[in-house]
């Protein structure tokens, strides 16, 4: 029997506000333990929470870019469930009347598209942190940080319609693109603010009705999501074939182990006694408000992805790569400003740049190769100043420095050799020292000038215009 999976992914998203949801502490990451608390967000008796607009926009431009429809009339509920790390014994969050639903995610795949569905988007307040341990190597005592503790979040539930976890991967890519352009959520995963639960079934392929799911809590890695994904998918098949069956439960990803483990048994929902937040009033969100919000979002990544295509005539493959990521889009313009040859511009950044960058772990933002300087080392190897070879020394010389191009070529003397004096030099010495060659292609043997333009090429130290190398040795073999 073939089984299929079904995955649906709950990401939760921090709003990029510089207050709280409901109360003016700062959300800055990397505080004092307990430094950004107030009694609002401590929950102390007799206060009142205040909602943040500026949280209820940004909430708005998510599910306008994720093509989401609004509610008019949306409201905070009371969640009601206890943790340490939850100093009211409730969470404020949306759950009858969420801000958006019905929205969509577009994957590109292998040039295939496929669409995601998005159930909901709703507002909600994040809880504070859980510290088991201390410095001092104490197993025993645990702490709790109420810094993040209502920090505001929207969570984005997707219909259970990914089925591999390499879909999953592309999903939870794709959508951070859309939160990252959209500049309402800083989505840095390492600190937490773009964090993911999947819930993993399985079932025969061809049946209908969803197989018993597992609920894999709190990961914060594309590559982690992807590797608890095919674990579960892998355990919950092995689990059906030996004839048992799957216990709904929640679990974690050890990553070490690449595997996931029982974290508590959930045999059936929570009932978490939803109920509408007394304090605060419903909000009311206008056709005005939407178009407003509407006009202040920018070219969002499928719809920049299809004007690079069009517009610089690159293949999809490229566009979707360039455009994953609003700062390389901005980049790949930007270097096309100053040498205008789209394809040529595009190889680069995705082989030499991207490269390097990985090779230092940086970021685009965070590239020594500015985009002018970029352009400018492309113009020097399309005018015969520099070598394509030599190109590559002189950019991994201004990664590494910051330089610019010019300043690397004269530093280190690699300006190209086109003088056809001193090139035809090198072609003599190249055939007395290889005349078995030369007398090869003389006969016909037309292969045999790729060895001999590269003694010259090795005698120049790269240095000569490989194209006008090319040319003499023809001129001078054949007459």
């Amino acid at each position: 029997m073939e089984f299929e999976a079904v995955i649906g992914l709950e990401v939760h998203a921090q709003l990029k506000t510089e207050s709280k949801i409901f109360c003016s502490c700062s959300t800055r990451f990397g505080a004092e333990p307990n430094e950004n608390t107030c009694p609002i967000c401590l929950g102390m008796p007799g206060v009142l929470p205040v909602l943040n607009k500026k949280a209820v926009e940004y909430a708005l431009k998510a599910c306008l870019a994720t093509h989401c429809e609004i509610e008019p009339t949306n409201r905070f509920d009371r969640k009601n469930y206890f943790y340490p790390d939850l100093p009211k014994g409730y969470q404020i969050s949306q759950f009858a009347l969420p801000i958006g639903r019905h929205g969509r995610i577009t994957l590109q795949g292998n040039g295939t598209p496929k669409v995601i569905g998005i159930t909901r988007i709703h507002m909600e307040e994040d809880a504070g942190k859980s510290i088991h341990g201390d410095n001092l190597g104490n197993p025993g005592k645990s702490y709790v940080d109420f810094n993040r503790t209502g920090v505001p979040l929207v969570e984005i539930v997707s219909e259970p319609e990914i089925r591999s976890a390499e879909e999953a991967r592309e999903y939870l890519i794709t959508l951070k693109s859309v939160l990252e352009y959209t500049e309402v959520s800083d989505c840095n995963m390492e600190e937490g603010s773009f964090r993911c639960d999947a819930n993993v079934s399985i079932r025969p392929v061809g049946q209908k009705e969803f197989g018993t799911r597992a609920e894999v809590k709190n990961i914060n890695s594309f590559k982690f999501v992807q590797k608890a994904i095919e674990y579960e998918i892998e355990r919950q098949t092995q689990i059906i074939r030996q004839g048992d069956q799957v216990v709904q439960e929640t679990r974690l990803y050890d990553a070490n182990r690449g595997v996931t483990f029982s974290m508590r048994s959930k045999e059936e929902a929570h009932d978490y006694r939803y109920f509408p937040e007394p304090d605060l009033v419903p909000i009311v969100i206008d056709e005005a408000w939407i178009q407003q919000a509407r006009s202040e979002l920018p070219e969002l990544p499928e719809e920049k992805r299809e004007r690079f295509v069009s517009e610089y005539g690159i293949p999809p493959y490229d566009a979707g790569v360039l455009t994953a990521d609003k700062a390389l889009s901005q980049y790949y313009e930007q270097c096309i400003a100053v040498f205008n040859q789209p394809k040529a511009v595009s190889n680069w950044i995705m082989s030499e740049l991207l490269r390097e960058l990985k090779n230092d772990d940086k970021e685009i933002t965070d590239c020594p190769v500015s985009p002018e300087h970029l352009g400018q080392l492309l113009k020097m190897v399309d005018d015969g100043t520099i070598s394509g070879k030599i190109a590559k020394t002189v950019f991994e010389e201004m990664f590494r420095t910051g330089k610019s191009p010019d300043a690397v070529v004269k530093e280190k003397n690699l300006v190209q050799i086109s003088d056809t004096g001193a090139i035809q030099a090198l072609i003599d010495e190249v055939i007395a020292d290889n005349p078995e060659q030369a007398e090869q292609y003389r006969s016909g043997k037309d292969k045999v000038i790729g060895f001999l333009v590269g003694q010259v090429m090795k005698k120049s130290q790269g240095k000569a215009n490989p194209g006008l190398v090319n040319k003499l040795f023809q001129e001078k073999l054949r007459g």
